[in-house]
């Protein structure tokens, strides 16, 4: 950690491997074939802010990026703040790749900016077994991990346990159990 990094309270994140995120790509359209996982066209990145006129222009940055993207690819986009003060970037396209490019835009330009550390998840929405589904990938680890909630927004462990089975068997990397959060509030 550097003089500046300890005075301002802001680590450098190594950038995550970018073959290990979009890993998650190939994999989707495998495992929507075979194991019956559709993918529900949502995907987000959930970060902390933080009050600093540094922290705005980066705000000011992703939103300008996001509506030059869009035009692009015709995802949609929006900013939405949570109850717990964290803070949304819900995209929504029918390409899936299109919405883990975005979601790594967002990841990028905040490490790039030395913002890395209040990054918490990308979230990436899919449907198993009739139930919400989602792969959260975790910025500060490199990793992903399932959570499945039933249909009274409770977690489904034995279905997250056999989605991260089916998630390992198509190389993704899987984050250790003990580390599988239950992020509540995910707005897709």
């Amino acid at each position: 950690m550097g003089l500046f990094s300890f005075l301002f309270g802001r680590n450098k994140l190594k950038k995550p491997k970018r073959e290990q995120f979009f890993s998650i790509v190939g994999a989707a359209v495998t495992v929507e074939e075979r194991e019956g996982l559709s993918f529900s066209n949502h995907a987000g990145v959930l970060f902390s802010p933080v009050d600093s006129l540094f922290f705005e222009e980066l705000d000011k940055e992703i939103r300008d990026l996001l509506k030059i993207s869009s035009l692009a690819t015709n995802t949609r986009y929006q900013i939405l703040d949570d109850s717990m003060g964290a803070r949304w970037v819900s995209f929504e396209d029918k390409d899936f790749e299109d919405l883990v490019e975005f979601a790594h835009i967002v990841n990028e330009t905040f490490i790039d900016h030395g913002y890395g550390d209040r990054l918490i998840a990308s979230v990436f929405g899919f449907f198993f077994q009739s139930k919400n589904a989602y792969w959260i990938y975790l910025p500060k680890r490199g990793k992903f991990y399932p959570l499945v909630f039933d249909n009274q927004e409770k977690r489904d462990h034995q279905l997250e346990f056999r989605l991260a089975n089916i998630m390992e068997r198509e190389g993704i990397d899987i984050e250790k159990p003990d580390r599988w959060y239950p992020l509540t509030g995910i707005p897709f």
